[in-house]
């Protein structure tokens, strides 16, 4: 396979964090060009927004896009439109629906689509997968709090409609325990807590099952200070399984099995690459599916401002 040419739209924490430093280590990629209406990087052609990169490295074989969830429907769409195979950070939308037109854009057109889950590519995922297997699940809480002060510093669109508010590092367990539970889950109740100066949720909590009665509850809260939170706890009739620090560690009944460094994104642009040769479409919606049946389902609280 030849060396993809790659664009990537928003040049922010996340694109500098982990998408850049990524892709030089990949030689299945070369960064062709970068958009974005502030940042830049060094030696790339940079321009303002997609519609210039389009025009000016229309050489490009794929975009990867970091914008926020709001825009990035309509970026998608004139990508693929363009003939570009597309990688969407996570979430891949602000709606159910604007992702399906993407599907269906992406499969019309052969190309490659790739809606990111990078939790699922922790270290202790696979491992907790394999060990639950032929085992009876019991009982299933997830625990995700974080300090959004500390997270997401001045990011106003986070807490903008389509931002999701604390669903955004939320749906990062969703898509660990979607991938580790045979079964679809049924969001029963949920409680959104809503800061009064803000229009997305800064806490929630979540009570679901599946069709064979497993019960699931999660709590999110944006509000923690101190040491971080995100654990999952799967108990089981052979004992009981907790993934913490984001699926880096898995301990079994206390006692730690798997702890690694993560490489979520080296294993996400891996598969990417593997995707646009094979011009296929990797887009499971089912974590932003239980945000928005809790959005639909759940009842509204609202609690004090919420001041940076």
């Amino acid at each position: 396979m030849s060396c993809i040419r790659i664009g990537l739209v928003g040049i922010g924490k996340i694109a500098r964090d982990q998408h850049l430093p990524v892709i030089a280590a990949n030689p299945d990629y070369r960064l062709a060009a970068v958009a974005s209406r502030q940042g830049h990087v060094d030696g790339v052609p940079t321009f303002p927004n997609l519609t210039a990169l389009l025009a000016g490295a229309g050489d490009v074989d794929a975009i990867s896009l970091c914008t926020p969830p709001q825009a990035r429907h309509a970026l998608a769409r004139q990508a693929l439109e363009a003939g570009k195979h597309v990688m969407l950070e996570k979430p891949p939308g602000a709606t159910l629906t604007e992702v399906y037109d993407l599907i269906d854009l992406a499969r019309a057109k052969g190309l490659a689509l790739l809606a990111t889950w990078h939790s699922r590519y922790a270290p202790a995922v696979e491992p907790a997968r394999s060990w639950l297997l032929g085992k009876k699940l019991l009982r299933v809480h997830v625990c995700w709090k974080e300090d959004v002060r500390h997270w997401h510093p001045g990011q106003e669109w986070i807490w903008a409609p389509g931002g999701l508010g604390v669903f955004d590092p939320g749906i990062n367990a969703l898509s660990i325990i979607t991938h580790l539970l045979p079964n679809a889950l049924i969001v029963d109740k949920a409680t959104l807590e809503v800061p009064a100066n803000r229009q997305a949720p800064i806490a929630a909590t979540l009570e679901m099952h599946d069709h064979q009665g497993l019960a699931v509850t999660a709590e999110f809260d944006w509000r923690q200070t101190g040491p971080q939170t995100w654990d999952i706890i799967i108990e089981t009739d052979q004992g009981t399984l907790t993934l913490s620090r984001g699926g880096a560690v898995m301990s079994i009944d206390g006692v730690a099995q798997i702890e690694q460094k993560e490489q979520e994104y080296t294993h996400l642009y891996a598969l990417f690459a593997r995707l646009v040769a094979e011009r296929r479409v990797d887009a499971d919606l089912a974590p932003l599916r239980i945000v928005a049946d809790a959005y639909m389902l759940g009842r509204w609280v609202r609690v004090e401002d919420f001041v940076e």
